[in-house]
């Protein structure tokens, strides 16, 4: 079992990473609950809620919510619904939400809990490598049609209780997801740790000991990051190196049509050309880009006009003023950001999408 404090302004919570964590799940809470609600996909319902219900204090209320698996889900439909669970199980500032799977699941359950009554309890129970990002940091939201994350909150987590006994299973689609977030944090923080990672075969089953190293390095990457900076004001942009063209591909394909890391895997490649265009950057674009065709990444784009491309990344969060805003590396582990004006950015786009042959 390992576990990393995070302490930020306004919050200190545990996380947690081990096997069999959730057959001991109560022992992980951070207090008493006399009432309880899990939050969960219906992929991730059929494998694990039985188990955790199964494991939480015998004392307590435990409901159930199960939403359609899918980045789909983070609508304002599903939360609208959620909300009226919510108050039919009763549940009050002293209750607790559970958010038992991926990202789509911490960034859905955890704004229901951000603003029912104001904010009650939630803790995080990922279940996927991609979580090891998404559920440490609180950031919550949901997405809307012109952008994903556009409707959201800072709101940390209790806890963090990650059984990597949960990843095996996952399909190789997931894996690859999940994986482009460990990569990102290798290049904003660290040679050696990048290095380590390129050198995993998705393809074939991945050892315990290995995963586990690398998902701790990540989350420490995020936590230092997060200690300084819990409402991205300032550096907790660098953890979007990737990003700006990822959501944007997302939000342009529709939600679901690729994954999130899987967008964001093309977004890296983009983000060092910019970089080497833009700083005169010295960055390992072939090695990033043959792991990627190695692991069967998806690299070729249905064809999208460069023009939507960039009116999407206009709309992103971290966009200033209606210019884009971008997570350059000047180097391995010291990434900036950069305002990057319109034309310059098609014409960037426009070659790169080239180069990849979409």
């Amino acid at each position: 079992m390992h576990k990393q404090t995070i302490t930020t302004s306004t919050n200190q919570y545990d996380v947690f990473v081990g096997k069999g964590m959730m057959e001991n799940i109560k022992d992980y809470l951070p207090k008493a609950y006399r009432n309880i609600l899990v939050i969960t996909d219906s992929i991730v319902n059929d494998l694990y809620t039985a188990k955790v219900v199964a494991n939480l204090p015998e004392e307590a209320k435990v409901s159930v919510s199960v939403v359609p698996t899918g980045e789909s889900s983070k609508s304002m439909e599903q939360y609208y619904q959620l909300l009226t669970d919510v108050i039919h199980h009763q549940l009050d500032r002293k209750s607790l939400i559970i958010a038992l799977g991926g990202g789509m699941i911490g960034d859905l359950a955890g704004f229901v809990a951000a603003t029912y009554m104001r904010g009650i309890d939630f803790v995080q129970v990922p279940t996927t490598i991609l979580a090891h990002d998404s559920s440490v940091g609180g950031k919550v939201a949901i997405n809307h049609p012109e952008g994903k994350n556009l409707i959201g909150n800072f709101y940390p987590p209790q806890a963090v209780l990650y059984d990597i006994d949960t990843l095996h299973s996952l399909p190789d689609k997931e894996k690859r997801s999940g994986y482009a977030e460990v990569v990102k944090h290798g290049f904003i923080s660290d040679h050696a740790y990048l290095e380590d990672v390129l050198k995993v075969d998705l393809t074939k089953a991945i050892d315990s000991n290995v995963m586990t190293d690398h998902l701790q390095k990540g989350i420490a990457v995020k936590a230092k990051v997060v200690e300084q900076d819990e409402m991205e004001t300032n550096i907790r942009k660098y953890l979007n190196f990737g990003h700006t063209l990822g959501h944007a591909i997302e939000s342009e394909l529709g939600y679901g049509k690729i994954t999130h890391g899987e967008a964001v895997a093309i977004g890296m490649l983009f983000a060092i050309r910019v970089s080497e265009q833009k700083l005169g950057s010295k960055l390992p674009y072939k090695a990033l880009y043959n792991w990627l065709l190695d692991n069967h990444y998806p690299l070729n784009l249905p064809s999208i006009p460069t023009t939507q491309l960039v009116e999407r990344m206009k709309k992103d969060k971290k966009s200033e003023n209606a210019t884009v805003q971008m997570v350059l590396l000047q180097e391995i582990g010291e990434p900036v950001t950069e305002n990057i004006l319109d034309q310059d950015l098609t014409n960037l786009l426009e070659n790169f999408m080239r180069e990849l042959g979409s």
